[in-house]
């Protein structure tokens, strides 16, 4: 059963990460970034799952 806290939002994933929004949305157009949910009022959220599997595939391509 997921919670609240499986789902980050955009500004803790990128204080976690140390990137700027813009950084994010860069990557994001570029595909690079992790798997995002829209939600309907435009908002962004990043699965705690998503985020560490983007991770480590970052990791093995290092």
């Amino acid at each position: 059963m997921t919670t609240p806290r499986d789902k980050l939002t955009l500004a803790e994933v990128c204080a976690e990460l140390r990137i700027s929004r813009s950084t994010f949305y860069d990557w994001r157009a570029k595909g690079r970034a992790p798997r995002c949910i829209k939600l309907p009022n435009g908002d962004l959220r990043i699965r705690r799952a998503d985020l560490d599997r983007w991770l480590a595939a970052l990791e093995d391509a290092a």
